[in-house]
């Protein structure tokens, strides 16, 4: 996989540089500052970004509103933000640009390499992962008419892990009851949230968007 890393701390550029090289991945360009990505992007068009959120020029949300450009303008190179923080804003928005190939991990939160890496190659395949912290922060600090309110609490949990991008067998795993309750769980889910089968849709995806919206 081709990855451009945008992280304006040196020693973790380059201890990222070094994990994911020493992973099989191809770490075309290392940059400190949300326009350099910006241009590494553009020059590259890599399968992945992992990006920073609190870089220069400003030190404030730079890197997370690079990122929805990124999305913006090159919607297949997939986003893995990783960060000290959570901007519930620009995270929402970030979130809700596409249904794919998008991540939110909170540095002190990743302990695991091997997990890590899976994250890595999952978001860059087009699949999502979402620290489970990030959710529970946006969920705190919005206050919308709550979408969810006709799920069940079992329905709710299973949201929940879904959340954390878990499939059905880790979900079932989890709560200790067979594939085919979680898969009528999910189903309900999506019935109640009113998202029909579509061939564009990721609707495990579109139903999290809707909890993180409640």
């Amino acid at each position: 996989m081709r990855i451009v890393i945008a992280e304006d701390g040196v020693l973790l550029r380059a201890g990222l540089t070094k994990l994911l090289t020493d992973g099989g991945d191809e770490v075309v360009s290392a940059v400190g500052d949300a326009e350099e990505l910006i241009v590494a992007i553009e020059r590259h068009q890599p399968d992945l970004a992992v990006v920073d959120v609190r870089m220069p020029p400003t030190h404030t949300d730079d890197g997370l509103q690079a990122a929805i450009e990124i999305r913006r303008r090159w919607p297949d190179v997939g986003i893995l933000v990783l960060s000290q923080y959570v901007e519930e804003r620009y995270a929402t928005d970030l979130l809700a640009s596409d249904t794919g190939g998008i991540g939110y991990l909170l540095k002190e939160r990743v302990a695991d390499v091997s997990e890590f890496l899976a994250a890595v190659h999952q978001v860059g395949d087009g699949g999502t992962v979402l620290d489970p912290e990030v959710v529970s922060q946006i969920l705190v600090r919005s206050r919308k008419r709550d979408p969810l309110e006709s799920l069940t609490p079992r329905e709710r949990e299973v949201l929940g892990l879904m959340a954390e991008g878990r499939s059905n067998k880790a979900i079932a795993h989890a709560l200790v009851v067979s594939d085919g309750a979680v898969e009528k769980h999910v189903s309900n889910i999506f019935t109640k949230l009113d998202l029909p089968p579509a061939t564009n849709d990721h609707r495990r995806v579109l139903a999290v968007l809707r909890w993180l919206e409640s």
